[in-house]
């Protein structure tokens, strides 16, 4: 008798508590205050909503089973487009670094040739 009121009570603290701890980024759709005022007003389904439509889990990360070793790895974070961004940047000045120095080189090495040249025909 007591039971199905007691589940809906506990269903609805749940998910309040679930709402009131999520961080911002994880809330989806509508203001933390909103979803909390759902909540109470409607409190089995205002809780079904919150954790169908309100709340983002993220992407699962498979790390195997218990013995699996991939459980001990940490999980890498990948680089943001920024920093890929700089990175491509870095690679192309080097490049063109390179290449004034190969320039400045092949112009010495022409300017010396030029300069030999002339003395080994005379001699």
């Amino acid at each position: 008798m007591y039971i199905i009121p007691a589940l809906d009570l506990l269903v609805m603290v749940f998910a309040l508590v679930d709402i009131i701890r999520a961080d911002r980024w994880s809330i989806r759709h509508l203001d933390k205050s909103i979803w909390i005022i759902i909540v109470i007003l409607l409190p089995v389904i205002g809780a079904v909503l919150w954790f169908v439509l309100g709340r983002d889990y993220g992407q699962a990360v498979d790390r195997g089973s218990f013995g699996d070793p991939r459980r001990r790895e940490a999980v890498v974070q990948p680089e943001s487009s920024t920093e890929r961004e700089l990175a491509a940047l870095e690679r192309e000045i080097a490049q063109h670094e390179q290449d004034d120095r190969i320039r400045r080189l092949e112009a010495k090495l022409r300017e010396r040739q030029g300069e030999s040249t002339p003395e080994n025909s005379e001699s």
